[in-house]
């Protein structure tokens, strides 16, 4: 039997890329689900380390906090911390683009504005390819085609399992503290469908099935 997970790495919430000193390209993710996640596990005896972007929200007690707002700072923090840990769950919506240019001062609203981007670093990918022993899970949100992209993003992320969220303004809106639908994707392929439900009562059963992957792992290893 595998050793139990002890040390999990949880990022939560959105980043923020900085157009100027005042305005910010970003998304709708309030962070609700990341920090139900660290709540739960520090409840069952994990040691919990949580990453976010900027929310209302206020960090569980017993965690290890550590606030960031961009996704290079998020790439920074979390590349020190996962080595440390045992698993990392990546709830965070990272914004996946930012200005190619950062300017120094407010764009004046009189001009017209023509935006050059440029991705952000795809952080969830780069932590996967040096896992080693860890069990890693990741999240994605799509509009279409929710299972396929969802096991393209899995494979393409090296990932142990993906939760796949769909995004529909009129029937389904994952955002804050509604309660949710998704898809859990093993690295297998197998899919485990959950129905609408509390993110606190879908924490327990993340935990649970990232407990289950782990142990998957270290058979086939």
């Amino acid at each position: 039997m595998a050793p139990r997970l002890k040390k999990l790495l949880i990022t939560a919430g959105p980043t923020r890329e900085a157009l100027d000193p005042v305005r910010f390209l970003s998304n709708l993710s309030t962070g609700e689900m990341g920090y139900a996640l660290a709540r739960r596990a520090v409840s069952q005896g994990y040691q919990v380390s949580l990453v976010s972007g900027s929310t209302a929200l206020k960090p569980p007690q017993g965690v290890r906090f550590y606030p960031v707002v961009s996704a290079s700072e998020m790439q920074k923090t979390c590349s020190k911390l996962f080595p440390k840990h045992d698993g990392l769950i990546m709830t965070a919506a990272v914004c996946d683009f930012m200005p190619a240019k950062n300017e120094r001062h407010k764009i004046p609203s009189r001009n017209g504005l023509t935006l050059k981007l440029r991705r952000t670093p795809d952080i969830l990918a780069q932590l996967a390819k040096k896992k080693g022993c860890r069990t890693v899970i990741g999240f994605c949100l799509e509009t279409k085609d929710l299972i396929r992209r969802a096991k393209a993003k899995l494979v393409e992320k090296e990932l142990d399992g993906i939760v796949a969220n769909f995004y529909n303004p009129q029937r389904h809106h994952p955002f804050g503290k509604r309660s949710v639908s998704v898809c859990l994707i093993g690295a297998g392929g197998h899919i485990l469908r959950l129905a609408k439900q509390p993110k606190e009562r879908l924490a327990k059963t993340l935990l649970s099935w990232m407990e289950c992957l782990h142990e998957d792992r270290a058979r086939v290893v």
